[in-house]
């Protein structure tokens, strides 16, 4: 029998600020809600439309990335959807959410709108591995110098 597959990709910009929990075990919990727009043609226009998503993520990347999660932070999402299920007032309820294994944020501190420190210029790359794995590592492009791009980086004029 064939195993199942249950994957989702998505790129898009939070409604809000994420917000950080901790269990009563100290284990962290960051939720967040994501937009994604998406254009559609209907009859002769183009119609924009948006979708909302709940997203979670959890444990040290939660941590670490929760800092840069501001509300209009453009980010790319891997994870997998889960439905919880709850019963209110008698009537079973449920709603489906991403819990993310992999964030990535989009953009320049800029578009971000954020303000601080210059060590973190530039796009701010959070990966994150699934849970268990290696913990979560924060990367960060290299600033480029006023004269040009990445050849300033390095000290020897290489000549091809």
């Amino acid at each position: 029998m064939a195993e199942d597959l249950n994957r989702v990709i998505l790129v898009g910009r939070l409604t809000r600020d994420a917000e950080l929990q901790y269990t009563n075990t100290g284990w962290a919990i960051c939720k967040m809600g994501l937009a994604v727009n998406r254009r559609r043609k209907q009859g002769d226009q183009w119609v924009d439309e948006a979708n909302f998503f709940d997203v979670t993520l959890f444990g040290k990347r939660a941590e670490s990335l929760n800092q840069y999660l501001s509300k209009g932070t453009q980010l790319a999402v891997e994870g997998h959807l889960r439905q919880e299920r709850w019963e209110q007032d008698g009537n079973k309820r449920s709603k489906v959410t991403i819990e993310a294994t992999n964030i990535q944020l989009l953009g320049s501190k800029n578009d971000r709108g954020q303000t601080g420190d210059s060590s973190h210029q530039g796009n701010q790359q959070g990966t994150s591995t699934p849970r268990n794995s290696q913990p979560f590592e924060s990367y960060s492009k290299p600033e480029k110098s006023s004269g040009g791009g990445q050849a300033d980086r390095f000290e020897d004029d290489i000549p091809f």
